[in-house]
């Protein structure tokens, strides 16, 4: 028989040993902390639905066709991110000025529309990597007389409303008028029926409006620095961000992304994504 001493040293042991085995047993998973379970990602893998905000009135990127649908460059992209997600697509339509609220409302989970990528807006929403690369230039009839920015003093600028484009035509301080439009259609309607003298836009989409309309021309001129044109998504999901940068890798490392834009603009592209300073 065990003395009391060495019987009490032995239950202390089981008592220790046994608690243990119960932590182990009731161990409580901790939560990820990367954001995934929050993510756009996988909600929209949830859903089994991508919601793309895209500019359909802002041809070739983005458009309806004779049967009413969406398409265009932009459009493009979108099925095959949604292709690769293995989801469907649904493509919103969206405005310069609306594209900012309708991701901070959830409206849509990321929005192409040939958004810029600028600080101003990067206090409001995050950016992917660049897919595209333009500079500006002016669109006006040919016979104008308009060859260059310095034929436009005293003259109307067409700009659409949630652009950049105002503000890059302020800053070369000019005495010209600016007019804004609801749509990028309305200001190109806007010079071909007088009421306005040029379009200040990116120079790959004005190309393309002037293949449509052969008494409009293009100037040829870079008014600003390349603007680098990105993905906008919610700020604070850098897991969606994450894989929408992946996405652009793939696309681009396989030259997708140049067919896409051969099939829309009928050349290769005229800047290199990479950022030349």
């Amino acid at each position: 028989m065990k003395p009391a001493r060495e019987s009490a040293k032995y239950a202390r042991w089981f008592v220790a040993i046994g608690l243990i085995a119960l932590a182990a047993c009731s161990k409580v998973e901790t939560p990820a902390q990367d954001g995934s379970s929050n993510s756009i990602l996988k909600q929209v893998l949830q859903r089994g639905m991508l919601r793309v905000g895209d500019c359909l009135s802002f041809a070739p990127f983005g458009f309806y066709n004779k049967d009413g649908q969406p398409d265009g460059y932009d459009v493009d992209l979108a099925k095959e991110l949604a292709k690769q997600m293995g989801v469907k697509l649904e493509m919103v339509n969206t405005t310069s000025a609306n594209r900012i609220p309708n991701l901070q409302t959830s409206k849509i989970d990321v929005v192409f529309c040939n958004f810029t990528r600028n600080l101003e807006r990067a206090k409001e929403i995050a950016f992917t990597n660049p897919y595209v690369v333009a500079s500006e230039a002016l669109l006006v009839k040919k016979s104008s007389g308009i060859k260059s920015i310095k034929d436009m003093n005293g003259r109307t600028i067409a700009t659409v409303k949630g652009s950049t484009n105002g503000d890059e035509v302020r800053s070369l301080n000019m005495q010209v008028k600016i007019q804004e439009f609801d749509s990028s259609q309305a200001a190109i309607l806007a010079v071909k029926q007088g009421q306005a003298d040029a379009m200040i836009e990116d120079n790959n989409f004005l190309a393309y409006q002037v293949s449509l309309d052969q008494e409009l021309t293009v100037t040829d001129e870079a008014l600003v620095p390349l603007e680098y044109n990105a993905f906008g998504v919610k700020t604070g999901d850098q897991v969606w961000l994450n894989y929408l940068n992946l996405f652009l890798f793939q696309i681009n490392a396989s030259k997708q992304n140049v067919e896409f834009y051969k099939k829309w603009f009928g050349q290769a592209p005229r800047f290199p994504l990479n950022q030349r300073y």
